[in-house]
């Protein structure tokens, strides 16, 4: 499964995180703070009409400690 990493709304990349425990701690500006219960947090921008870009959407799966396939099945889920 050598699917490609597409640009993605912020909904959609809160969301698949979600599936993984992270929840949504607070939120400052457009600036969408996620943490799990190791205490790892993730910012996600979310900005109106606006996607996520590639490098951005790389940086916030390593951060979340998971694989590109993993976070790309998580978005099918």
């Amino acid at each position: 499964m050598n699917e490609k990493l597409r640009p993605l709304p912020a909904e959609k990349v809160i969301k698949a995180l979600g599936k993984i425990g992270f929840e949504v701690s607070r939120q400052k500006g457009s600036h969408v703070i996620l943490k799990n219960k190791e205490g790892t947090i993730i910012v996600v921008p979310n900005h109106a009409g606006e996607e996520i870009g590639r490098g951005l959407l790389m940086k916030i799966i390593k951060q979340a400690g998971i694989t590109k396939d993993k976070f790309l099945k998580l978005l099918k889920e």
